[in-house]
């Protein structure tokens, strides 16, 4: 980079610090303002903050990659988390479920399903170092990502690169805590905007495909060259199988991969997701603002697909051009800012991506210190603690979970390698017991232990013994997902089965509060019938909009990718496609989002829900 390039970097990163200390006073007033901003941010904020933590570098490299070195099949491989397929479903009803609980964290959540008791301690506990773990595990696949970007440009070794990029983060978020978090996101997803804009100008301007062209993929010794016609590396109709070489030849039996990664996702959305993504509906004000800001998230989330695409685009020119394909597609983005862009726009280019690591990065270690401060220190070791002696163990959690992620990042080398793992197998793992804790009245607290701790050690074992034994690269997507899945669901049921039922006035409770479908009978019944007819019509609404809401963002996405792509005819039908979806979508749930249905006040003194079935 050229000296003014450096100088706009540090300008940069100058104002994010002197941002965060600026907000340091209002964030200090309590932990219900470091973490949850005391619930009273505007719900755009939310969304525009989501959006950039989404946005985050890491995911931006790997969905580049597999763009460019697959075509429209890459979208499809990364509905395993990159599309975030979840927001669907947190947008019709799974955000406002989350925010009607009223409580700060995921664990926290437990004790309002498994009651105060042993029960529910255990399940708390065992949520919180659950959750902590998986926040270790990402952010060394993040500090993976922002050191092998960042190493490209400052000419230092990518381990330090990272550091000094989760550091320049760690500071604004230890001092601003959730005010910091979610307003330096604002901020910064423009600056991504700003990126969005620029890139996908040049792509349009510059990159001209041919009809067939190189790409690298990699193997476990280097990478080789695979060809392309761009009819097929750029339909939207990808086949049930593919013959791709190297370590890419996990996703040839492509139908099989792909119905995995959806199955994946449902259990996901539908057990209500976790970390920073279900933070921003812990903070919202209503149910209204929860579907509002998911709108809103979804929205900005799109235009990260014709970023990627024009990435991945430029990339495969520069192959073209210069007759060098490019030997990691992992390296991407750094090659096409190198070549593409000019000095001065670097530097604010590189900003801009600095900016998108960093959003994920405050997100992310905001979210896992509230499970060590209200789960753990103030639940079992410091009850009596003060409100500023709690916001200093959220800063020191903060530093303990970054020092931490970075030690482990220290091994890794391929970063689809980890985001596969993060995602498929140990999300899979913890998503079961997440999934069954909503649905199935007589699921308790010890199920959910059980069934995660056996999920979270299915999916480390998978990963260190069984996968490297499978020749066949194409069973270690499987075996990643159906071990730890299969491992967790048995001991869900089996501890559920063989220990006693959740307290009756505990179940109702939070079947009052929250207002589930599923599996609810036994407490639904105890209600009057005009309001169990209430509850009825909503949950009915929201499982008919999540039918339409899923294929409505899926089209949203693949909209962007083919205006990039310049295929013209795709872009047709899918803008025909968004259209109808989202008359739909109007009339299931948009013109419904005002309407909640409220019951508390119809029991305060009332012994109906009080009795067993």
């Amino acid at each position: 980079m050229h000296e003014i390039d450096y100088f706009i970097v540090a300008i940069y990163l100058l104002a994010i610090i002197a941002f965060g200390i600026f907000l340091e006073k209002k964030a200090s007033t309590g932990i219900e303002s470091y973490f949850l901003g005391n619930r009273n941010l505007p719900w755009w904020v939310l969304g525009a903050s989501g959006m950039a933590s989404n946005t985050d570098l890491a995911g931006t490299m790997v969905i580049a990659a597999l763009i460019y070195a697959l075509g429209t099949q890459g979208f499809f491989i990364e509905i395993r988390g990159g599309v975030v397929l979840i927001m669907a479903i947190l947008m019709i009803f799974m955000g406002k479920w989350n925010r009607r609980a009223k409580v700060m964290t995921l664990a926290e959540w437990m004790r309002l399903r498994f009651g105060t008791g042993r029960e529910g301690n255990t399940a708390r506990i065992i949520s919180a170092v659950a959750n902590i773990i998986f926040s270790i595990g990402a952010m060394s696949y993040f500090s993976v990502a922002g050191g092998k970007f960042l190493g490209q440009f400052l000419t230092v070794d990518d381990r330090i690169a990272s550091i000094i990029l989760i550091g320049m983060a760690l500071v604004y978020t230890v001092v601003s805590g959730f005010y910091g978090v979610v307003w330096t996101d604002v901020f910064q997803g423009i600056l991504i905007f700003l990126a969005i804009i620029y890139v996908c100008g040049i792509a349009l301007h510059t990159a001209n495909i041919p009809e067939t062209f190189s790409v690298s993929i990699p193997n476990d010794t280097g990478f080789e060259l695979y060809n392309w016609n761009f009819s097929d590396w750029s339909s939207i109709s990808p086949s049930l199988t593919l013959d791709l070489p190297g370590n890419y030849a996990i996703f040839n039996l492509f139908g099989g991969v792909i119905f995995f990664y959806m199955v994946k996702v449902f259990m996901e959305g539908f057990g209500g997701a976790g970390g920073y993504m279900i933070q921003r509906y812990f903070a919202a004000k209503s149910d209204r603002e929860a579907g509002l800001l998911s709108l809103f998230w979804i929205f900005l989330l799109s235009f990260r697909w014709p970023l990627v695409t024009a990435f991945a685009m430029l990339g495969i020119h520069y192959g073209v051009v210069t007759k060098e394909v490019i030997p990691d597609p992992e390296l991407i983005l750094p090659t096409v800012i190198r070549e593409y862009v000019p000095t001065g726009i670097k530097g604010l280019l590189i900003a801009c991506f600095i900016a998108a690591a960093m959003s994920t990065f405050d997100s992310i270690i905001n979210a896992s210190a509230a499970y060590w401060v209200k789960d753990i220190y103030q639940a079992y070791l410091r009850p009596q603690a003060s409100e500023r002696q709690l916001v200093w163990q959220g800063r020191f959690a903060s530093i303990l979970i970054v020092v931490l992620g970075l030690l482990f990042s220290f091994n890794i080398t391929s970063i689809n390698d980890i985001w596969g793992w993060l995602t498929l197998g140990l999300g899979a793992g913890l998503s079961v017991p997440l999934v069954l804790r909503w649905y199935w009245w007589r699921f308790n607290g010890y199920g959910f232990a059980i069934g995660t701790i056996a999920g979270m050690l299915a999916a480390i074992i998978t990963k260190l013994m069984i996968e490297p034994t499978l020749s066949d690269p194409q069973f270690k997507e499987y075996a990643l997902f159906l071990v730890p899945s299969i491992c967790s669901f048995v001991g869900c049921i089996l501890a559920t089965v063989l220990t006693e039922p959740t307290e009756w006035e505990t179940m109702s409770n939070f079947y009052l509060t929250t207002r589930p479908f599923g599996f609810w009978g036994e407490v639904r019944e105890q209600l009057p019938n005009n309001i169990q007819a209430k509850i009825k019509r909503e949950n009915q609404r929201d499982i008919l909009a999540t039918f339409v809401a899923i294929p409505w963002q899926l089209t949203l996405f693949m909209t962007g990718i083919a205006f990039m792509m310049k295929r013209w005819d795709t872009l047709g039908f899918l803008i025909l496609g968004f259209i109808v979806l989202s008359i739909a979508l109007y009339f299931t749930w948009f013109r419904h989002l005002s309407k909640e249905v409220k019951i508390e006040n119809h029991f305060q003194n009332s012994d109906k829900v009080s009795k067993n079935p």
